[in-house]
């Protein structure tokens, strides 16, 4: 049930209400502007218990205050979002381009990926729609029919007639994990848009998503396997990097950027410095330099290959290609999958061979090295290898908490 604020002399007029969420109750707002438009605007999670509420918290009292010190900007003509942007939301993608590409910089594989979500998903849907008449049930409707690609094809999503939002038929299913990203960047578009065009609220933010279902399971090779696919590559140089590859958890890009200066054979280390993918050579994808144990199997492949004629200098790369620059890495793919086959392995990706690093060091160090050494910011995201940490005491364990039960037991 909504609480009427009472403001009889003024011409603004709005409610405070409260809805039910899986994560709590949360209040709302719904108000109208000057110019007729109708704003409904998350205010935060209600407070139903005893006492003062925590920071961010909003009783019914404080949901009506916040709701009254809207109103007096509207009226004062300083709440953000009063005027007309004159922006459509293809305005608003191409400004947050702009800005991810300049102002943060981000890697040209992120760029990439941002820039495909915004042509098959973003644009087609509400590419011609000016940014305020984008409303939270629009973003909804579009949201529930958003299943995929198939067929090799875009997914057709448009506008109708009315100014909302449709989704064409097509058999193609996205994960959750896939529809999340696709959301979360249309979020970051509304939440450049709100601080550029001072829209009143992104209307994203409103909406609930599927929850992702992650099995945490993860394939990877034994050391028989990884041996079995360095004596079935085509070339010394293919099975030294996918040697070094499952001895030291480096990614693709940062093999592809491997320099002879980078190894160090007298400390026993490799030091990540640089990664190289979507033709452009940027900081590993932690952004810090890193250095990787260098095991003496890596060493001896390693060593023979810095005996050949050409490309030993400390500038040169340690797996270049043919003329000496980067390895094509989609060639590197398919002698990788042929590699596979030949040696009668399970289809495993190439980024497997880093799990393989990952679930290996992880029976052996503690976690924080091999988050060090993997170049993981999170440490999440290492702790998803310690089910692979053989502790045969656990079980042992499990038996002694039972043993008085068992040994009491009347038979």
């Amino acid at each position: 049930m909504g609480s009427a604020v009472d403001l009889p002399s003024r011409p603004l007029s709005g409610h405070v209400f409260r809805l039910e969420r899986k994560r709590g109750a949360v209040w709302y707002a719904k108000y109208r502007l000057p110019d007729g438009r109708q704003v409904q605007r998350k205010i935060g999670p209600a407070w139903s218990e005893r006492g003062r509420p925590p920071a961010g918290y909003f009783t019914k009292r404080l949901a009506e205050d916040w709701l009254r010190d809207t109103l007096d900007e509207a009226r004062r003509g300083t709440l953000p979002g009063m005027g007309r942007t004159g922006a459509t939301f293809a305005d608003a993608a191409a400004e947050f381009m702009r800005y991810a590409t300049n102002d943060r910089a981000l890697k040209p594989s992120t760029l990439r990926g941002y820039r495909s979500i915004i042509d098959a998903y973003l644009l087609p849907a509400f590419g011609a729609m000016r940014l305020e008449d984008i409303a939270t049930a629009d973003v909804e409707r579009w949201y529930s029919g958003l299943t995929g690609v198939g067929g090799g094809g875009r997914r057709r999503v448009r506008s109708d007639n009315k100014g909302g939002v449709t989704s064409g038929q097509n058999p193609g299913q996205l994960t959750n994990n896939t529809r999340d990203r696709i959301v979360t960047l249309l979020h970051g578009v509304f939440t450049r848009a709100c601080k550029v065009y001072k829209l009143p609220l992104n209307p994203v933010a409103g909406i609930e998503r599927p929850t992702a279902k992650l099995s945490g399971d993860i394939e990877v090779f034994s050391p028989e396997e990884v041996w079995a696919l360095v004596r079935a590559a085509q070339t010394e140089q293919d099975g030294a990097i996918f040697l070094t590859a499952s001895f030291t958890g480096l990614r693709l890009g940062e093999l592809r950027a491997l320099h002879w200066r980078d190894v160090d054979f007298a400390g026993s280390v490799l030091r990540v410095r640089t990664s190289y993918a979507a033709r452009a050579l940027t900081a590993p994808k932690s952004g810090k330099v890193r250095s990787v144990p260098l095991a003496p199997d890596v060493a001896q492949a390693l060593a023979r290959l810095a005996d050949r004629a050409l490309f030993t200098g400390e500038d040169d790369l340690v797996f270049p290609g043919d003329d000496g620059g980067y390895i094509d890495d989609s060639a590197l793919r398919r002698r990788y999958k042929a590699a596979l086959k030949c040696a009668g392995l399970r289809p495993l990706r190439f980024h497997d061979l880093r799990h393989t690093f990952g679930t290996r060091m992880i029976a052996k160090a503690d976690i924080r090295r091999v988050q060090e050494w993997m170049g993981h910011a999170d440490i999440q995201t290492t702790m998803r290898y310690l089910h692979y940490a053989p502790r045969e005491e656990d079980a042992q364990l499990v038996a002694e908490a039972f043993s008085t039960a068992r040994d009491g037991a009347v038979v």
